[in-house]
């Protein structure tokens, strides 16, 4: 593992360190808009008092805090595998380029000592999951790795009752910002219900750390719904997401392809509105996780 020195000494020193993921970089946007939106996350992340920390595995070692010149090359480079738990052992051993998920970015960070992660939104369980026990590893890391993660919920794509009950099974406790329903992605609401709704970073930051001090294992799910000015109406988008599961199945993708497929065809029916929207929520997931990491490494300092 390479740990950027920068990252390194903000985690020596218990200074804010933020954690993001490479997937978006390399299979969740088209060039050059995804590598230009990794340096506004990042940029966000330093204007909010954290230091930023992109993960992504380059010819086999697990870097964390890449280079802009890195994060360049991520956006650029084809054929980037798209790393989960399970592919872990094989790409450092074959010494390959990957990307990390939403669950190789927890261990990672994990790995590191970095407790907050910002991304877009989680895995989760698959619409029609009871036939095809699709279920994303995110959400068995999140019961198990003690990492928070802040998202705008769980990719649209998805069965969001069932991707809750499922969190509720593992023992996730799933906030949300001043909301009390969670996220769904492009829109503001799901209208499934939340734990509980904090209002300020420093209220989430006392949940974390009260977490910590009890030694419970897994991570904390935090629900940052994306701003009205910029959210999708349900209806527009869920036609759109129906169209798209149903041509994913006509063609009979399915694993890990599927979540790109189903992404980039939301895109291309939404003329582009979806990837605006989503860019507009990473970056406010972004300043909401910057935050709350500011609000802990002051707890943990005795300064809040």
């Amino acid at each position: 593992m390479i740990i950027n020195l920068e990252v390194a000494q903000a985690l020596a020193q218990k200074q804010p360190v933020v954690a993001l993921e490479s997937t978006i970089i390399s299979h969740g946007m088209p060039y050059p808009r995804n590598v230009e939106t990794a340096l506004a996350v990042e940029k966000t992340v330093r204007d909010n008092g954290a230091v930023p920390a992109t993960i992504g595995i380059i010819d086999g070692e697990i870097v964390i805090g890449m280079k802009p010149e890195e994060i360049e090359e991520f956006g650029k480079r084809k054929g980037i595998c798209k790393v989960s738990k399970r592919d872990l052992p094989i790409v450092v051993a074959k010494k390959m380029w990957g990307a990390t998920t939403v669950s190789a970015t927890m261990l990672c960070a994990a790995m590191a000592g970095i407790e907050i992660f910002v991304t877009g939104g989680i895995g989760g369980v698959h619409r029609g999951a009871e036939h095809t026990f699709d279920i994303s590893r995110d959400l068995e890391e999140l019961g198990g790795c003690p990492v928070t993660v802040i998202c705008s919920g769980a990719k649209a794509i998805l069965d969001i009752p069932k991707t809750l009950e499922y969190l509720e099974t593992k023992g996730v406790t799933v906030l949300s910002n001043k909301e009390k329903e969670f996220a769904c992605f492009y829109s503001s609401s799901s209208g499934c219900p939340v734990d509980y709704a904090f209002t300020s970073p420093e209220e989430a930051a006392s949940i974390i750390k009260a977490k910590k001090d009890l030694t419970l294992s897994g991570g904390i799910l935090i629900s940052n719904p994306v701003p009205e000015e910029f959210a999708l109406p349900h209806e527009f988008i869920d036609s759109i997401i129906d169209k798209a599961v149903k041509e994913a199945e006509e063609q009979g993708i399915k694993g890990k392809e599927v979540t790109p497929f189903l992404l980039k065809k939301v895109v291309e029916y939404s003329g582009g509105k979806s990837l605006d929207t989503n860019i507009d929520l990473v970056l406010n997931n972004a300043k909401l996780g910057a935050q709350i990491a500011v609000s802990l490494a002051k707890l943990e300092k005795g300064i809040l």
